[in-house]
């Protein structure tokens, strides 16, 4: 009886500590990356987990009591929090894990659109972050992508500073731009929205190099930039003010601030960010005419997350960016009145909402996606003439001018995990989109306008492979119907990745790619040359380019308890049929006339390498140099009367970056930054009056732009912020253009180098910690 009795009691003390459980779950995220696969460990137990492709994780029937629960994955800090768990609770606790600065392994989603480690993607995805956009003082987008391998920013206009983005040799119309993973970067955002939107808005930046048009259609030949905006992770602040003296002479001021929110049961947050910026103009040759414009920009915006249920997340994304520029005669009247000038005043509103579910076990998932971008634009672009008749017509109808843009996209994408195909695993990924573009810029004084509109539906399916751990294959193709395409376009796409051994990749990949004939990037911009205004127009019966791409690499890094290390060498090759060119047609009453046209073909090809190391987080380097050939393959005509050339204008055929930062100790940071700039092939058209009265082909000289930044944080301990104070000075030995021309009848476009001369800058920075 008494065994009876003490086995009873057993039982009894067993099932109520069964009964004392509760449950445990969250996400693990680093910014709004959910991040899969991440290890959660419940310490001191056997109890552990894996998060899905959304991040989440669960644990059940955890005996009541504290424990430390840790959580880890490749390419980011360990990471542990206490917790309590209570009888009968389901108790929350999230992971918002930073990324190791030296790491390779991040999650990146831009080369296959789906969540993908960069170690296992089969095509090289490199990133920019925001702690890269800060050591490099990047005051916008356009600055902070110098420094990536492979890519070149350039100014193109002297007088209005118009930008544009060279990826591996091809121009600016070649690259497409993303926001939020959206193609909403309109045409006409080409020409100014690099420098409209500020680094601050920016959580980071992920690169593609070479064509992906089976993933995102129309323009991307040379490469993708998907700017991915800030999304709230947890409660903070940030407000900073930094003023630049630009060759002593032109003050340039910024104010920033951001502010993120995220409620208790993190499943709910809000991020806001705001940025003013005014600038000077700035004359380098005393002529009185510009070499930067003055710049008058109001930004703001804010992000948002809900989360439904733990299976679910809606992302929306609002901003508004105004900008007032000026450049040409400096003049405090009217732009008419100025004896050459362009006045540009934008509103642009973009938005995106994104809603994600996942289902069947973390099996599938299912996305719905829209993208909108709206643009407001006055203008004037103009030269007073010579003579007194023309003058008084000038003055009568002078040349002012509006700009109109809409793009939507909107579109659906299905992913299916197989864990069973065909001895391996695969992702399956297909979907359909549609984008709308409608650009309308007139001027009637020129009798120029562009009303096009273009209508594309896209749908892509791609199948992600992994034959073994080592090797994975991935192959998909789009489909592309584009109203100013009489047929449809079909892009396949094939990459191959071997992991050899744990530290090397080895990648092969092939696309195709298409470039419809329509008005892209600086195909809308107004150049001043030899006392007229040239303008572009599209030829008759202009077709589509389309792009056939190569690329082939090796990734290599070797780690140890102190330092990681290692470089990429990529090599690539794009052979363009019926490539766009502008031919000279002659002259009107206004200026110069180019025609956009197809010629034979072109050939792109070279290779870059890239190295990093990373020293106890103390000192991290970077580096990248590409050296490549740009050609057509039959010679074109640039100016009228002179021989025709094969190489692309603009296009060095070496050209490279570095970034070296210090960290001694944690409130000290040091950074240095250099960009290299080969020499290259220009065309400039002389004018009356400017020195230089000559039409002809020049060759520019090296270029090496220099940058150093010191900052120092004092911590405010009580407050649980800092204050941060920085100083430094951009291109420190004023390499710049030297030779510009001068007066009303310059030639714009011949404008190369640097995008600024020496430049000291300082600043004050409050932020939580």
């Amino acid at each position: 009886m008494k065994q009876i009795l003490i086995l009873l009691s057993l039982s009894l003390v067993t099932l109520t500590s069964m009964a004392q459980t509760g449950n445990l779950s969250g996400h693990v995220s680093a910014g709004e990356i959910m991040l899969p696969s991440a290890t959660i460990a419940i310490q001191k137990t056997k109890m552990k987990t894996s998060s899905d492709s959304l991040g989440h994780y669960d644990f059940y029937k955890i005996p009541v009591g504290t424990y430390k629960i840790s959580v880890s994955t490749v390419g980011y800090r360990r990471a542990e929090q206490t917790i309590t768990v209570k009888e009968g609770e389901n108790n929350i606790l999230d992971f918002n894990l930073i990324s190791n600065d030296n790491s390779l392994d991040q999650v990146v989603v831009t080369g296959t659109r789906t969540p993908k480690r960069r170690t296992n993607s089969p095509v090289i995805v490199n990133l920019i972050n925001s702690k890269t956009l800060d050591q490099v003082v990047a005051t916008s987008l356009s600055e902070g992508l110098r420094f990536q391998p492979g890519l070149r920013v350039e100014t193109d206009c002297q007088t209005c500073n118009y930008s544009q983005l060279r990826i591996n040799g091809l121009q600016g119309g070649y690259s497409q731009i993303l926001i939020n993973s959206r193609a909403i970067f309109s045409p006409l955002m080409g020409l100014y929205g690099m420098e409209q939107i500020p680094t601050n808005m920016i959580d980071r930046i992920e690169v593609v190099r070479g064509g992906v048009s089976a993933l995102y259609g129309s323009s991307a030949i040379g490469g993708t930039v998907n700017v991915i905006t800030k999304i709230p992770t947890s409660n903070t602040y940030e407000f900073t003010n930094t003023y630049q003296l630009i060759d002593g002479q032109a003050s340039d001021n910024l104010i920033t601030g951001n502010l993120s929110l995220v409620n208790e049961a993190r499943n709910a947050g809000v991020s806001v960010f705001v940025n003013n910026r005014n600038r000077d103009h700035y004359d380098a040759n005393g002529d009185n005419f510009s070499e930067l414009p003055q710049l008058k920009d109001n930004t703001f915006g804010a992000n948002f997350f809900f989360k439904p249920a733990k299976n679910q997340k809606l992302e929306l994304s609002l901003s508004s960016i105004y900008e007032y520029r000026f450049g040409g005669e400096n003049v405090k009247k009217a732009a008419y009145l100025a004896q050459q000038s362009e006045e540009r005043m934008h509103n642009i509103l973009m938005g995106s909402a994104d809603y994600s579910i996942s289902f069947n076990d973390d099996k599938n998932s299912l996305s719905f996606y829209y993208g909108g971008q709206k643009t407001d634009r006055k203008h004037y672009t103009g030269i007073i003439p010579d003579g007194d008749i023309e003058k008084q017509a000038f003055f009568a109808n002078p040349p002012y001018g509006t700009s109109d843009v809409i793009t939507h996209q909107g579109g659906v994408q299905f992913n299916n995990k197989f864990k069973r195909f065909l001895g391996g695993e695969a992702t399956l990924t297909a979907g359909t989109e549609y984008v709308y573009d409608a650009v309308f810029d007139e001027i009637e004084a020129y009798h120029y306008e562009i009303d096009q509109k273009t209508k594309n539906i896209g749908a892509f399916v791609q199948n992600d492979w992994d034959i073994t751990p080592k090797l994975n294959f991935l192959a998909g193709f789009r489909v592309d119907k584009h109203n100013l395409v009489d047929h449809a376009i079909v892009s396949p796409r094939l990459s191959l990745l071997y992991k050899f051994k744990e530290n090397t990749q080895f990648r092969l990949g092939w696309g195709t790619g298409f470039r419809a004939p329509q008005a892209f990037d600086t195909d809308l911009h107004i150049a001043f040359a030899a006392g007229g205004v040239s303008r572009i127009s599209l030829a008759p019966g202009l077709k589509e380019e389309k792009s056939n791409s190569f690329t082939g690499s090796v990734n290599y890094d070797k780690a140890s308890e102190h330092f990681i290390a290692g470089f990429t060498l990529e090599g690539f090759y794009t052979k363009l049929k019926d490539a766009f060119f502008q031919f000279p047609l002659g002259e009107d009453q206004f200026g110069k006339i180019f025609e956009k046209r197809n010629g034979d073909g072109a050939t792109v090809k070279g290779i870059t390498i890239e190295t990093r190391a990373n020293f106890d987080y103390v000192v991290q380097v970077d580096a990248g140099f590409t050296i490549q050939s740009s050609q057509f393959n039959t010679p074109v005509v640039n100016i009228e009367g002179l021989e025709a050339k094969k190489e692309f204008l603009r296009a060095p055929n070496h050209y490279g970056y570095a970034t070296v930062a210090y960290t001694p100790t944690k409130n000290w940071s040091i950074s240095a930054n250099a960009v290299y700039t080969g020499t290259m092939l220009l065309s400039h058209f002389a004018g009356v009056g400017t020195g230089q009265n000559v039409d002809e082909y020049f060759t520019t000289p090296t270029f090496t732009d220099l940058s150093l930044r010191v900052g120092h944080t004092f911590n405010l301990t009580k407050i649980e912020s800092g204050i941060e104070v920085f100083t430094g000075m951009k291109n420190i030995f004023n390499s710049y253009e030297k030779n510009f021309d001068l007066g009303k009848n310059r030639d714009s476009n011949f404008i190369y180098g640097p995008n600024l001369p020496r430049t000291v800058f300082i600043g004050l920075r409050l932020k939580s910690i």
